[in-house]
């Protein structure tokens, strides 16, 4: 009985370093830990490919910015006019397209309707408009 017990207990701590064995060659090192934001380092010019700091604003050979400007993200026809529709009455479409004034006003005023009448005539008048009048005007 005993030997039986040892055969077993043989067998499993051999199966375990057999598994450790495999495992270990599946094993993939962890990626270096990122750079700090400001240690300097040197980056590759997107537009000449000269090496210049990470801290340049622009490349000095060509001028090139480092980091091209952004964007503004642009408001969607869809969702004002999904505002204007649904909470037209109090100004919410207004505080989205940035025009926190008039969006105070229509709460002032929430409680004659009259903002809500507007807001529904705001509202099918962005879902006529086309995209480019619609961007244009709002951003």
């Amino acid at each position: 009985m005993e030997i039986l017990f040892v055969v077993v207990v043989f067998a499993v701590v051999i199966g375990v370093m057999e598994r450790a064995v495999h495992s270990s060659r599946d094993f993939v090192a962890p990626p270096p830990p990122p750079l700090a934001e400001n240690m300097p380092y040197l980056t590759a010019c997107l537009a000449c490919g000269k090496m210049i700091a990470n801290t340049a604003a622009a490349c000095p050979e060509c001028g090139h910015p480092r980091h091209p400007p952004v964007a503004a993200p642009r408001k969607s026809r869809g969702a004002a006019t999904a505002l204007a529709l649904l909470l037209g009455g109090i100004g919410l479409h207004k505080f989205y397209l940035d025009q926190p004034g008039q969006g105070i006003l229509y709460l002032v005023f929430c409680w004659t309707f009259i903002p809500a009448l507007i807001g529904l005539i705001e509202g099918l008048s962005y879902a006529t408009s086309s995209d480019e009048s619609f961007h244009a005007k709002y951003g």
